[in-house]
C-alpha cells in the first residue's frame, strides 16, 4: 500500500473506524506511518463535502473535536458524532475507554 497516494492510505485507514467509535490524528497517522498527525489534519480537511470519509471520528489526542475556521465544521462534527451516540462531558471531551477505536481487526 507505500505505492498509494498518501491521502488515500488515510483515507483508507479513517473508513475502517466503526460507528460510535473515534480515534485520533496521531492514532490514524502511527497507523498509516511516514505521516503526522498535523498531515492527516490536512487529508481530512481536503475531503469534499460528499465524501464517503468518515472525517468526523477523527479528533484530537485530548479527546475532542479541533477547532475549524469559521467554527461550522466544529459544530458539525460534534453534532455527527453524538448522532452516533457519542458524548461528551462538560469540557467537551469524549471518554477513550468507552469510544476509542483499538485499530484495525487483523484477520
Amino acid at each position: 500500500m507505500q505505492d498509494t497516494p498518501l491521502y488515500e492510505r488515510i483515507y483508507a485507514i479513517v473508513r475502517q473506524i466503526p460507528p460510535g467509535k473515534v480515534a485520533t490524528y496521531g492514532q490514524i497517522a502511527a497507523l498509516v506511518g511516514g505521516c503526522t498527525a498535523r498531515m492527516v489534519g490536512y487529508a481530512l480537511a481536503a475531503l469534499p463535502f460528499d465524501s464517503d470519509v468518515p472525517w468526523q471520528r477523527v479528533i484530537n489526542r485530548h479527546g475532542k473535536v479541533s477547532p475549524r475556521s469559521g467554527g461550522a465544521g466544529s459544530a458539525l462534527q460534534r453534532q455527527l458524532l453524538q448522532e452516533e451516540g457519542i458524548q461528551f462531558d462538560h469540557e467537551g471531551r469524549v471518554d477513550f475507554a468507552a469510544v476509542g477505536w483499538d485499530g484495525p481487526e487483523l484477520v
